[in-house]
């Protein structure tokens, strides 16, 4: 038997903070009390917070593919991608992996199966500290998605898949004006080259979303897979991912989409680095926005991990009514529950030990120790 002690912290509940002790028995929570112990580890009044839950990251493609046409070993690239996350106070994450290819890039078929490969065999080998879920990011506007999806068709660690369709005219590129920046102006294409481009993405979405959005979320509803939305705009889209038995509402662009999600039941999910630069990277909406409109539900770090700490601590200074322990739950608990993990995300008898000691007084947070499972990774 195993214990460890957290002592002289401020607890940060479901919904409340309680300052006290935390007796963690075998990797589990064995009590909470608001006695002060005089052994364990003395907090000296910094946060006690479950670890974080992350849904949505695209960094672990970063350091496997850090410069265009550059691949690095993925071993290395996943224990730097780790690293930089549990560092964050991240304990869960699921690691994006993208599926379809198009003339732009991605990846060939087998190059994600590969990095799967290589993520379970670095938790086997104890390489890891956080525990490292799949997120099949599908380009469902691909004319290979299904192709790349059959490398994953019996792989228990896929626990999320999203419906993406990044074609022009449409949820995240509603307006020209951002995929001109994003194709045009960053490859230097002729208007006459771009104009072809852009009929041959709005072509290829006609052909093949509808039906890549049916068998893809027919599969997950099979094998108990959480089903995302990705930039849906307007209603009919919610209407579309409500069909198809979508629980997380991923970057909504347009404050309809967010509520009518929110109201179906779905949790709104959004970039924390939108929270901490005070706005969206391609020009759509705030995610503060949301949250003062009581529509936003969880927050992903999507490409800098730490903005998963830092977000929360911003949402509740600045947003009327916000609280610490709401804004946390956006990063804990209601990821965890959106996904089905009920053994996680909160500070409870019981629950998994992945704690996270933070030192907050104002500006940016520190993080002073990260644990997981009872554990300490950081």
């Amino acid at each position: 038997m195993t214990e460890h002690v957290f002592s002289n912290a401020r607890i940060v509940l479901e919904n409340d903070i309680l300052k006290g002790s935390v007796l963690v028995r075998d990797g589990l929570i064995a009590d909470i009390s608001e006695s002060m112990s005089l052994t364990g580890e003395d907090c000296e009044g910094d946060y006690l917070i479950p670890g974080l839950v992350e849904l949505h990251t695209d960094h672990l493609e970063q350091h496997y593919s850090p410069r265009p046409g550059v691949t690095w070993d993925k071993i290395a690239a996943i224990q730097a991608h780790d690293a930089q996350i549990a560092s964050s106070g991240i304990t869960t994450v699921f690691d994006c992996l993208r599926l379809g290819s198009d003339e732009d890039g991605g990846f060939a078929k087998g190059e994600m199966r590969g990095m799967a490969d290589a993520i379970e065999l670095a938790q086997r080998e104890n390489r890891l500290r956080a525990d490292h879920l799949l997120h099949l990011r599908c380009e469902v506007a691909a004319s290979d998605a299904l192709e790349h999806f059959e490398d994953f068709e019996n792989d228990p660690n896929v626990r999320l898949i999203s419906l993406m369709d990044h074609s022009p005219g449409q949820r995240q590129f509603q307006t020209m004006d951002q995929y001109i920046v994003f194709y045009q102006k960053k490859r230097g294409l002729s208007d006459e080259v771009f104009k072809a481009f852009v009929d041959r993405r709005v072509a290829a979405s006609a052909q093949y979303s509808a039906q890549h959005r049916d068998y893809l979320s027919a599969r997950c509803a099979e094998r108990g897979i959480t089903v995302a939305s990705h930039d849906d705009a307007t209603l009919a889209h919610v209407e579309e991912a409500i069909g198809h038995g979508v629980t997380l509402a991923e970057f909504p662009t347009s404050v309809e989409a967010a509520q009518a999600s929110h109201n179906a039941g779905m949790s709104v999910l959004m970039g924390a680095p939108n929270i901490v630069r005070g706005k969206s990277h391609s020009g759509n909406i705030a995610a503060r926005d949301l949250a003062e409109l009581g529509v936003l539900d969880v927050l992903s770090s999507d490409y800098v991990p730490f903005s998963l700490l830092y977000a929360p601590f911003l949402l509740a200074d600045q947003v009327e009514g916000m609280t610490l322990p709401k804004a946390l739950a956006m990063v804990t608990a209601t990821p965890a529950r959106t996904v089905g993990l009920d053994d996680r995300g909160r500070i409870a008898l019981g629950m998994r030990a992945d704690l996270v000691r933070v030192h907050r007084d104002v500006g940016v947070p520190i993080v002073r120790s990260v644990w997981q499972t009872g554990r300490r990774v950081a």
